[in-house]
């Protein structure tokens, strides 16, 4: 550091002072210029040295990329039945659960499914796996996680639930894969059995969107949501009473089907308005989101009572009819009623209806998969021109899921096209 003694003593101090005035800035004047030149110098360096290593990216096809249910399937994610554990009975459980399987979750809630059953599941999933494969499919795979750890948030304590059904939390429009904001509880901490593939797809060009993350305060729910019969159900449902409230936004990404650029979803136990206004102004203006209902006493997620496999071809549960079915048959749409279930009474299906047999997954529009013990819907497909690719998953399906519900597809040849008018 330059010191400087001020000097006193008439014109002599005055001289010296000048003079030592001078000297520093002479010194700072080429200190700045040398430290200009110097940084200017190295920038061009660098400027050079950056030319002459820029290189065009390489463009290449993005991994993520399905418009609607049917085109031609080139990757999907098939879910996990590993370590899979019972939710804990809590409201939002029990309002979408039938009241016969009420002393289950009573008795299991938090600990894992039945050992046996789990892993015969588990060797269903990896034979469907591996028939995805041969029909040319790329398969993968969420990490197999614990789901029984405890885990605490200022809102509320939960344990977890599984990894099974991808269709639930990942929605695929486009190039972008969209996190839904899980109702459940239990689901709260899903996503992390699929980040590692997310940001595979991120890294690899495609658009990733996480929904705005629910806090599942105690005021998402209707604490005295009334839960006696199907039909005070079918009441409530028909009223637009749900167990959950409009307190934030909230939807299971089974609750949308898609058809191009036209994607319909039904207002559900887990699905509220909020949750689906999000996803209207997400995807506006290119991507229209039309809500319809059906005579459902517990509505959750929409693949099991409209399910839409080709262009203008639906599959319309008898059971559960939709209230909007005009606007389809107006827009000249074909709406099939798939037969009655054949899986027994004594099967245990703790998290879903018979209706599993429609829940189907299209390998193309002339393709599907579909189970194997339910020869009637077989041969409906049969009639309809389509080739049926067999696969028993009996055992999985307890968990609460057919084809459409165990997988996500990441990855159809197709392009944007409208086939709503």
């Amino acid at each position: 550091m330059l010191r400087v003694r001020c000097l006193r003593g008439g014109s002599r101090g005055a001289e010296a002072a000048h003079l030592i005035g001078a000297m520093l800035g002479r010194a700072v004047t080429g200190w700045v210029q040398g430290a200009f030149q110097s940084t200017s110098s190295a920038a061009a360096a660098q400027r050079r040295h950056a030319v002459e290593h820029v290189t065009e990216p390489v463009q290449q096809e993005c991994p993520v990329c399905s418009y609607n249910e049917w085109d031609p399937l080139e990757e999907v994610i098939v879910g996990r039945a590993e370590n899979a554990c019972v939710p804990p009975f809590t409201v939002e459980v029990k309002a979408n659960t039938y009241e016969k399987h009420w002393p289950f979750y009573q008795q299991y809630g938090g600990q894992r499914f039945p050992a046996d059953h789990l892993k015969k599941a588990v060797v269903e999933i990896e034979e469907m796996c591996n028939i995805l494969r041969h029909e040319g499919v790329t398969v993968r795979r969420p990490e197999p996680l614990n789901w029984s750890m405890e885990y605490k948030t200022p809102d509320f304590t939960s344990s977890g639930m599984y990894s099974a059904m991808p269709r639930d939390i990942l929605m695929v429009v486009g190039n972008e894969i969209i996190e839904a904001p899980m109702a459940w509880r239990a689901r709260f901490f899903e996503y992390r059995a699929y980040r590692p593939l997310i940001k595979e797809y991120f890294r690899n060009g495609a658009k990733w969107t996480t929904a705005p993350k629910p806090t599942m305060a105690d005021a998402l729910y209707d604490q005295d949501y009334p839960i006696r019969t199907v039909e005070d159900r079918n009441k409530l449902a028909a009223e637009g009473k749900f167990v959950t409230t409009e307190h934030e936004p909230c939807f299971d990404a089974a609750d949308f089907i898609r058809a191009g650029r036209d994607i319909f979803v039904q207002r559900s136990q887990v699905t509220n308005y909020m949750g689906i206004e999000w996803m209207r102004r997400h995807l506006a203006p290119d991507y229209n989101i039309h809500i319809i209902s059906f005579k459902d006493p517990n509505p959750m997620h929409i693949d099991a009572t409209f399910n839409i496999i080709g262009p203008g071809l639906v599959l319309s549960n008898p059971d559960r009819p939709c209230r909007q079915i005009d606007m389809f048959q107006k827009a000249g749409w074909t709406i099939v009623k798939p037969p009655t279930p054949l899986i027994p009474d004594d099967h245990p299906l703790w998290m879903s209806s018979k209706w599993l047999s429609m829940n189907v997954l299209m390998l193309g529009e002339k393709r599907v998969m579909v189970d194997a013990n339910e020869s009637t819907i077989q041969k409906m497909f049969e009639s309809l021109g389509i080739k049926t690719i067999k696969v028993n998953i009996r055992h999985a399906n307890s968990l609460g899921g057919g084809f459409h519900c165990w997988t996500t597809d990441v990855r159809r040849r197709g392009t944007l096209q409208s086939y709503f008018n």
